[in-house]
């Protein structure tokens, strides 16, 4: 199965500028092709990474790819997907989102060997140019008329837009141009949002490279999910690669909780299993859900990918402990993890503390008459122990690292304690 093929098999294909030259211009020779970012945040969220992954796969297949993190278009703001104006942010602002995100993108793409990734920043070429340049060497090129036909720019005439964000589709045509020019690249890959700046590129280039110059666009469809709510938000907000914003255990419990009815979709999409690999996951869905080893296996796979072996098996360590109860083997940086979200309450004094002032304190229980009850009734636990008596004081045995105590109420209901 040629690249193409196993692309369209995944249903990551969504538009091609021109099928049959892409097609033999693939089979001819090696390609160096690009897809870019532009640094609105210090980190990638997961909406980002389908380009990039597929991307990938060119790579894989002994492609070049080339990797551009946009320092000039961050400062200026893509129209796509928005309905009014990007809030400007500062040059140094950007610069350091811009090093984040290449950190980011080292995970994902080779450097190293023979069709190893070229990573450019567009403040290189486009930072320095001066206004009259601009308008004479490439703004003559793109007509008014065409960049009004683009849905990014049309949808926005009625609510408003500014001549900086009206002029956002030349600066990444200008990108393309000088990829071409400069690396000899043949082809843009981005999201569906993308296809009007990618098609102004090839009119750039059309217009300005030498005669017979031949360069193509594919984008990539929008991931949905079967439920009609949008792919990588979760009630917390976005599912983000930075560690620091969306832990390794977030990370890998967004995608353990894939439902059925979109996980096959997201194995094609984002791992780099074989098909045989994932049509037998497929079986398994239709055949033993209960086993979710569909959703296993594409949470696996991506937390690796972004965060390593040794955060998938913490995640996986601190999911484990979740579900049997047996909180005493998690570190005080698992717990960390495990339990950002659930209720805290930081205990300062020394000493000792009795359970039922511990629950009434915390907020665990209620009344005093309540925690008497939830202890004596077995409903209480402290670090995975179930605990029944009355006059059960916590020591530094019941602090993790001397950070942490976990009290479960119920079956279900955790509480930080924090010293």
């Amino acid at each position: 199965m040629s690249l193409l093929e196993d692309l369209q098999w995944r249903g990551i294909v969504y538009q091609q500028t021109d099928e049959e030259g892409i097609q033999n211009t693939l089979e001819k020779e090696k390609i160096s092709l690009y897809c870019g970012v532009d640094p609105t945040a210090d980190s990638m969220h997961i909406g980002h990474l389908l380009p990039f992954l597929t991307l990938r796969r060119f790579q894989i297949e002994g492609h070049r790819p080339i990797v551009l993190v946009g320092g000039a278009t961050g400062l200026i703001g893509d129209p796509s997907g928005k309905s009014e104006e990007r809030k400007l942010q500062t040059l140094e602002t950007v610069q350091h989102n811009v090093d984040c995100i290449k950190n980011q993108l080292k995970r994902i793409f080779d450097f190293e060997n023979e069709n190893g990734a070229i990573m450019v920043n567009n403040y290189d070429w486009a930072g320095s140019m001066d206004i009259v340049t601009f308008l004479r060497d490439y703004g003559k090129h793109v007509g008014v008329n065409y960049m009004l036909a683009k849905d990014t720019i049309s949808s926005r005439l009625e609510t408003g837009i500014s001549f900086t964000e009206f002029t956002y589709t030349i600066l990444q045509a200008m990108d393309f141009l000088h990829l071409y020019e400069n690396h000899n690249c043949k082809m843009q890959i981005g999201g569906s949002d993308q296809w009007g700046n990618i098609t102004t590129g090839l009119e750039l280039i059309r217009k300005m490279a030498p005669e017979g110059s031949k360069a193509y666009g594919l984008t990539i469809p929008l991931v949905t999910k079967a439920d009609g709510t949008k792919f990588g938000k979760t009630e917390s907000g976005a599912i983000w690669l930075d560690s620091e914003k969306t832990s390794p255990y977030e990370f890998y419990q967004f995608w353990i909780n894939t439902a059925d009815a979109d996980v096959i979709k997201y194995l094609k999409f984002f791992t780099f299993l074989s098909r045989e690999e994932i049509e037998d996951l497929e079986k398994a869905v239709q055949e033993e859900p209960h086993l979710r080893r569909a959703q296993k296996a594409l949470a696996e796979e991506m937390t690796r990918l972004i965060h390593g072996d040794e955060a998938l098996e913490q995640a996986i360590k601190i999911t484990a402990a979740l579900f049997s109860g047996d909180i005493k083997n998690l570190t005080a940086s698992e717990i960390k993890q495990g339990f950002k979200d659930v209720p805290s309450y930081v205990h300062s004094e020394v000493g000792e503390l009795g359970i039922v002032d511990l629950l009434v304190a915390a907020k665990i229980s209620p009344s005093k008459r309540q925690a008497r009850e939830d202890v004596t009734n077995g409903a209480v636990s402290v670090n995975g122990e179930r605990i029944t008596e009355l006059d059960y004081t916590l020591s530094d045995k019941d602090k993790i690292e001397g950070q942490f105590t976990v009290i479960r109420r119920g079956k279900k209901k955790y509480f930080l304690i924090k010293y």
